[in-house]
């Protein structure tokens, strides 16, 4: 129990943190490159408190620094040279003069809550003593993999329409989002499958499968794909992607 609550309050001094750089900053969306460092801060300070995990402990976490690092990166790309984004924009102004404190508990405190529940697969791993990756390890890691390539694939793809200047006003619809209308989403989804996976050769490992399902229904129900597409609802071209586009999954466009 010592070890979970230690790590809890490493997290919630990491949130707390970084709520005081969005005050100076006045932009709440620097939570979003925060969640991605969550994890590499989470996993490598799970590893040295567990100090049991191994090579089986390195490898996770490795693999969950090498999502969060790719993340944060592509999220601070993004919002560099830009205003607030969006949905913060919007809170900033329906808060009015409860906004500090529910930016506090609301984007970064429950953030970090989701965090740390999305992170139990790498904290049960660090704190086992199990040696030997085995068969299901490696089918998760594979699977991990494949998620990865797509997830950093679509982004990649997204952000290099996005910077042509002649697609300016049009959707992205070639190249992974021909199959599927959010790709990078379905990649991140499969990487927590995958890391659940490997966390299965641990005792208790089962209980690790609260961090894929919070993480694709967040993304399926709550803040990933329903905002986006409550944004683009009304849009001709995009009610003509949606009829033909798979919404998650990729799979052959419709005619």
């Amino acid at each position: 129990m010592k070890y979970y609550l230690t790590l809890a309050s490493v997290l919630w001094a990491y949130m707390s943190l970084w709520y005081l750089a969005s005050v100076w900053k006045k932009r709440n969306d620097v939570a979003d490159v925060a969640w991605g460092l969550g994890f590499v801060l989470l996993a490598w300070t799970s590893y040295l408190l567990g100090g049991v995990a191994g090579v089986r402990g390195i490898l996770v976490s490795t693999l969950v620094s090498v999502w969060g690092l790719r993340l944060a990166w592509h999220i601070g790309s993004r919002h560099r040279g830009k205003s607030e984004d969006y949905r913060y924009a919007a809170w900033r102004q329906e808060w009015g003069k409860w906004f500090h404190l529910r930016s506090y508990l609301q984007v970064f405190i429950l953030q970090g809550a989701l965090l740390f529940v999305t992170a139990t697969p790498v904290l049960i791993i660090n704190r086992s003593a199990v040696g030997k990756l085995g068969a299901l390890g490696g089918i998760g890691v594979s699977i991990w993999m494949f998620g990865f390539i797509v997830e950093a694939l679509s982004d990649a793809q997204l952000a290099r329409f996005v910077r042509n200047p002649q697609n300016r006003g049009s959707m992205m619809q070639s190249g992974l989002w021909r199959y599927s209308r959010h790709p990078n989403y379905f990649g991140e989804i499969v990487q927590w499958w995958g890391i659940w996976m490997v966390t299965l050769g641990c005792a208790g490992g089962w209980v690790g499968v609260v961090a894929p399902i919070t993480i694709t229904f967040l993304i399926v129900k709550v803040s990933g794909i329903p905002l986006i597409e409550k944004r683009m609802a009304g849009r001709p071209d995009f009610e003509d992607y949606k009829r033909r586009t798979s919404v998650l999954i990729p799979l052959l466009p419709k005619n």
